[in-house]
């Protein structure tokens, strides 16, 4: 076992701002995080696209991370759950891909009667594939935010993004999730972008929410032990 482990992190090509709590910036953790970049795996090239075409590109620098000393892997889309397993079996260690993955435990623990509900970039682009890939029930409720600025500036890759503009769209957006499905007892953000505003999410929905960041706090504490 390695004294002082260190979380590995894949980060898809991107140059939108790294805000603090976004899981690209190293800030948003108490402990530390390496990147290595997969050149060319763009948001639109994973999100809209297909994400099995890059798992060698994938594997590559989640191998050099490994080499570097990180005992475990995580990535920077919600969407690479489905590259997850490749990944981990060619790296051979740890992979936590997506705060999808916090589902089924999170199920758990709600009483009986309510369920999870995901908040995600693209309702249009996250399929019963990428569901099924995290262990995740089908008929999970699923709000999307496809058509808004926050969604634009990411899958666009635009160098600007109005973080107050990002928050209102987000909140609206899972207070009309909450509304059409009332039994939602917790929140889950499928978007590795979207932790900023978390507390915004929680407090104008009354629910605990759930993002990459509680995700990977959990898993790096595991790798610790």
């Amino acid at each position: 076992m390695r004294d002082h482990p260190r979380l590995g992190i894949l980060m898809l090509d991107t140059r939108f701002p790294r805000v603090l709590g976004d899981v690209g910036n190293p800030e948003s953790f108490d402990f530390p995080v390496t990147y290595r970049v997969v050149d060319g795996a763009t948001p639109e090239q994973i999100v809209l696209g297909d994400s099995q075409r890059w798992v060698d590109a994938f594997i590559k620098e989640g191998q050099a991370l490994v080499a570097e000393g990180c005992t475990g892997l995580a990535t920077t889309c919600g969407f690479l759950t489905l590259v997850r397993q490749e990944v981990a079996t060619a790296c051979k260690v740890p992979v936590a891909s997506s705060a999808l993955e916090q589902i089924p435990m999170i199920q758990q623990l709600l009483p009986v009667g309510q369920s999870v509900g995901i908040l995600t970039i693209s309702a249009d682009s996250l399929s019963p594939g990428h569901l099924a890939a995290a262990d995740v029930n089908l008929d999970t409720p699923i709000q999307g935010v496809d058509d808004s600025h926050f969604a634009r500036t990411i899958l666009g890759n635009s160098i600007e993004l109005d973080t107050k503009q990002a928050e209102v769209e987000l909140t609206e957006a899972a207070i009309a999730l909450c509304q059409t499905h009332p039994q939602i007892g917790a929140i889950v953000l499928e978007c590795t972008n979207m932790p900023p505003y978390a507390t915004a999410i929680s407090n104008a929905t009354g629910r605990p929410v759930f993002s990459i960041l509680s995700y990977l706090n959990w898993f790096h504490a595991a790798l610790k032990s």
